[in-house]
């Protein structure tokens, strides 16, 4: 039998994929952010920045070109999508996001690029990233970390978070204005956060 190029793996992460991006249906912050976040103002006028956090011990520069993380390690997938927009509520094209995590056993590969990639948004100031769920370490809750920037603008240096996550209300770093949108789908989740940066 010839083939495909292709196995169910590959096709679960496609149809996750391009769930997120269907998702993505304009760029509105009150939309981006779930029902467990305070509201957010509708994408008119100006909008507040996504908060900054700590960069944290374990970020390594010049990771590679990459969204599709998912090769990197065992774990369950998750699909994460967003825009970069700016203040004014425009979207950003070509914006740097860069982001890094834990591997399914709560540690960060330092001494490689495992669990590490960056991508320019497109025109559309749309990211996506396949990844899988970070794993838990001492002392803090399930996280993202990112790293925002517009050209040769500011960057934006933050983590994000996992909704309902027990170690959430024990974290002393943990803000719930950076909670992500995470709602299961077949073969994963599905994340959405929308970054809103000072271009």
């Amino acid at each position: 039998m010839p083939q495909t190029g292709f196995n169910r793996r590959d096709l679960v992460a496609s149809a996750l994929a391009a769930a997120g991006l269907a998702a993505l249906s304009r760029p509105d912050p009150a939309r981006a952010q779930g029902t467990e976040l305070p509201m957010t103002p509708a994408c008119e006028g100006r909008v507040a920045v996504t908060r900054r956090q700590t960069e944290g011990p374990y970020f390594t520069p010049s990771s590679p070109l990459k969204q599709d993380l998912r090769g990197d390690g065992p774990g369950e997938m998750l699909v994460l999508s967003g825009f970069v927009l700016t203040a004014q509520c425009r979207p950003v094209g070509g914006a740097l996001v860069d982001l890094w995590h834990a591997n399914a056993s709560g540690d960060y590969d330092n001494a490689g690029f495992l669990f590490r990639g960056h991508q320019f948004t497109d025109a559309q100031g749309r990211y996506q990233f396949i990844t899988r769920m970070p794993g838990l370490y001492p002392g803090r809750t399930r996280h993202f970390h990112v790293k925002v920037r517009a050209g040769q603008g500011p960057i934006l240096t933050t983590q994000l978070y996992f909704p309902s996550e027990p170690g959430n209300a024990r974290d002393g770093i943990f803000d719930r204005a950076l909670l992500m949108d995470i709602r299961a789908a077949e073969g994963g989740r599905l994340g959405r956060f929308d970054f809103v940066i000072a271009a």
